[in-house]
């Protein structure tokens, strides 16, 4: 083996990782790790010691066996990139220390997760083959929940489905605000990726306050309120004194945040869900106009869902259901199909919140503005028991849903998502809807998407779904994601987030000069680099 590269080892697939892994008698199995570059397997098996010695020899996965898990992702991963070495679960702050002084002293690199379900993006796969996974799931606690100021302060291995039954055993008179998946996620590891919600809180970092972060030389830096002695406010001020720093631990790699403090929305006194229904794909750019003004004025206060009907389809039904040929699914197929099922070509998800008497004031004003637009606004009254319907209600009040999930099961289990940024803007919609369609349909791929809405901007959603089990699917996959990233980041339509399979394409739509300086405060914190290599394109 001694000719072979370690990219010549990867590009020969699983046997090629397990040969590299653990020699030419290998296991199946052994695909399943691959050992840091810089270290030999001495220097690995020294370094798995006395990780086991700080965190307990359970709570270490150095095998091929048990660091099969970590393994698991959803995105395209055709040239096997990025197979972890193991995984350490620490419990303590003080935990992460120790971890961190063994990792600087051998230059092994960590992958941190909180709880590994960065479903779309990679789950607990690390950017680069061989980083060990920190994961912190075993630090799970809600350390406080302020009763009267609607604050809490968590550890990464909380996940939303705890905080919403802590909320109902207290008979606390809050909402969580959640991601679709949001039973299995966690809040920290949802708001480092600056992911959003559905509720009137669902821009999540804005409405983080406080971190504790461990940095790369077991440092503890509380950001905020949070560094003065006795502070009784680091979960209601989230400004401090002096330079705000807690953006730059957001889809980054400087640090570890072991606690975040974020807000709690007051239960409204009442609530009322909607749907509009649009009946063409080219109704798209009348309904972003017509929705603008609401958010920008937040009489629509939450985050909008514009939802297509291949994906509402792909969440309760398989592909072979609808269309059994290779080429994308036509427009009409779709549209005949979410017809029998209450839908439209677009069904937008929104919700007034307040009091009987504010929403009485507000929903005739917005009823005439998406009439105009040709849509058909419905309520609980007519699509009551409707399984989308319901599934959106329930985003858009905090409850728990995993419904989204079934949308893996359209193709063969194979999932990733493109997302990216464009002012909310009718024409830009119509214009990236048509790219997208045109990429997708190259591939044979189906248009499965939604648009967030926010207050100026929208986030086009689109989940390229295909069957992870045909490594020639597999490769279409990551073809498709690399042209839409390319060609929408050459129209100004950069991703606000991506998977690890993309990083690097996507830090480099953002310029030199922000990656240099990325780079200089990597160096700062990070001598050693030993912090999630390549994370946002961070080396």
């Amino acid at each position: 083996m001694s000719g072979l590269s370690r990219r010549d080892l990867i590009r020969t697939g699983a046997a090629g990782a397990a040969a590299f892994a653990a020699g030419a008698n290998a296991s199946p199995l052994d695909s399943a790790r691959m050992l840091p570059a810089q270290l030999d397997k001495g220097a690995f098996a020294a370094a798995v010691a006395e990780l086991r010695a700080v965190v307990g020899a359970d709570w270490v996965f150095a095998d091929a066996d048990s660091t099969l898990p970590y393994l698991k992702s959803f995105t395209p991963d055709p040239l096997h990139e990025h197979v972890p070495s193991g995984a350490v679960a620490p419990a303590s702050v003080e935990e992460v220390q120790a971890v961190l002084k063994v990792a600087n002293r051998y230059k092994l690199p960590l992958w941190t997760v909180s709880t590994g379900k960065n479903m779309g993006y990679g789950c607990a796969t690390p950017a680069s083959s061989g980083q060990m996974i920190l994961d912190l799931k075993r630090m799970n606690k809600i350390i406080a929940i302020d009763p009267d100021l609607g604050t809490a302060l968590v550890e990464p291995g909380v996940t939303y489905q705890d905080m919403h039954d802590y909320l109902v055993e207290h008979d606390l008179p809050y909402w969580i605000d959640v991601p679709t998946v949001g039973p299995i996620v966690s809040p920290l590891g949802n708001t480092l990726e600056r992911g959003v919600g559905y509720t009137p809180y669902g821009d999540h970092f804005f409405m983080q306050c406080g971190m504790e972060v461990v940095l790369a030389d077991g440092t503890i830096v509380r950001t905020g309120m949070g560094s003065v002695k006795n502070s009784t406010t680091w979960q209601a001020f989230k400004w401090g004194y002096g330079p705000y720093v807690d953006g730059i631990f957001t889809q980054s790699n400087f640090g570890v945040v072991t606690k975040l403090g974020f807000w709690l929305m007051p239960k409204p006194p009442a609530f009322k869900p909607f749907m509009v229904r649009h009946g063409e794909m080219a109704d798209v750019a009348k309904i972003v106009e017509a929705m603008r003004p609401f958010r920008m004025s937040n009489l629509i206060p939450n985050v909008v869902l514009m939802m297509g009907a291949a994906y509402q389809l792909a969440m309760f039904h398989r592909r072979e259901e609808i269309w059994d040929k290779p080429e994308s699914v036509p427009d009409t197929v779709i549209r005949d199909f979410a017809k029998t099922k209450g839908l439209g070509m677009w069904n937008t998800y929104f919700a007034l919140y307040g009091t009987d008497e504010i929403i009485a004031a507000v929903e005739p004003i917005v009823r005439r503005a998406f009439e105009a637009s040709g849509g058909e606004v419905l309520t609980e009254k007519e699509m009551g028991g409707n399984l989308w319907f319901e599934h959106h209600k329930n985003l858009m009040s905090g409850q728990m849903t995993l419904e989204e999930k079934g949308i893996m099961r359209w193709r063969g289990g194979g999932m990733c998502c493109f997302a990216p940024v464009a002012p909310a803007k009718g024409e830009e919609t119509s214009q990236q809807t048509d790219l997208a369609q045109e990429i997708l349909g190259k591939y044979g791929l189906d248009y499965s998407v939604a648009y967030a809405i926010g207050g100026r901007e929208l986030h086009h959603l689109i989940f390229i779904l295909y069957d992870k089990s045909d490594p020639d699917e597999e490769k279409k996959a990551d073809d498709c994601i690399r042209e839409m990233i390319t060609r929408f980041g050459g129209r100004g339509w950069a991703s606000y987030r991506t998977g690890v399979n993309t990083m690097d394409l996507v830090a480099q739509q953002y310029g030199e000069a922000n990656r240099d300086l990325n780079a200089r405060i990597k160096q700062a914190l990070d001598p050693n680099h030993i912090l999630s290599p390549g994370k946002q394109g961070i080396r």
